[in-house]
């Protein structure tokens, strides 16, 4: 049984690292470096850089700080904000990414996941999903959920698998920043029908919430932001919780 991974997410806006509830409402959360070296240090399995506004802002994500965060941690790190071309990917890779995400940019060009994939290998290309129900159907969001689209969460699941993405990072709007639980039923969904990983983001608040999401949401990994950036939660002792508790987890 392949262990399940704990992703501490930063969510980068103007170099500093922040966080809100259900996608506003953002307030500082540190320095994205410092934040970076300490989860490393304490034993997270990877770590994901957003750059928020990146595809709102018309703007790349900011190399230079990857290059900062990748060279005061030792795990792999994803990095995702902006990303459109081959080219784009090529210089994050280079300044010390092991992935790159992609989200607005594959809804707007689905082809550019087939073409990053035979590019670099599906390895390292993740497609990041912002879903958030309506009227009771999941609807994908793109521009850092502030842009509404008319493709079904679940079906744009299974064509970024089929066009070569290596894994999914799938965030629920509606949980996110709420701590009130992850969206596992959606997760178990689509995890069942896709032959890769699944990382499950949206509404970590607890504990359990975690063994929940690998149990009955399915999840490969499960990403949380504030409560490790405020303390709430500790990774190591959230790992020994889960290890107590019978999940696979590297230790």
């Amino acid at each position: 049984m392949l262990t399940k991974r704990i992703i501490p997410c930063l969510d980068i806006k103007e170099g500093r690292t922040v966080k809100g509830v259900n996608f506003v409402e953002l307030r500082d959360a540190g320095d994205p470096v410092e934040l970076a070296k300490i989860y490393s240090d304490e034993g997270a399995d990877e770590l994901v850089f957003l750059d928020i506004t990146a595809t709102v802002d018309k703007r790349k994500t900011l190399a230079e700080l990857v290059t900062k965060v990748a060279k005061a941690i030792n795990i792999p790190f994803t990095v995702g904000g902006g990303i459109s071309t081959v080219e784009d990917v090529k210089v994050l890779l280079n300044a010390g990414a092991d992935k790159i995400s992609i989200n607005s940019s594959a809804v707007k060009n689905p082809q550019i996941i087939n073409e990053m994939a035979a590019e670099f290998g599906s390895q390292c290309i993740v497609v990041a999903i912002d879903t958030r129900n309506v009227d009771g159907i999941d609807f994908v969001h793109t521009h850092g959920g502030r842009k509404a689209t008319l493709l079904k969460t679940q079906e744009w699941a299974q064509e970024v698998c089929d066009r070569g993405a290596g894994e999914i990072l799938l965030t629920s709007m509606d949980h996110d920043g709420t701590k009130a639980g992850f969206s596992n039923e959606l997760l178990a969904e689509i995890s069942y029908a896709l032959s890769i990983p699944v990382i499950a983001s949206g509404g970590a608040g607890t504990m359990a919430h975690f063994k929940d999401v690998f149990t009955f949401g399915k999840a490969d990994a499960a990403l949380a932001a504030s409560i490790f950036h405020f303390k709430e939660i500790g990774i190591p002792e959230l790992k020994s919780y889960l290890s107590d508790s019978e999940i696979s987890i590297r230790i």
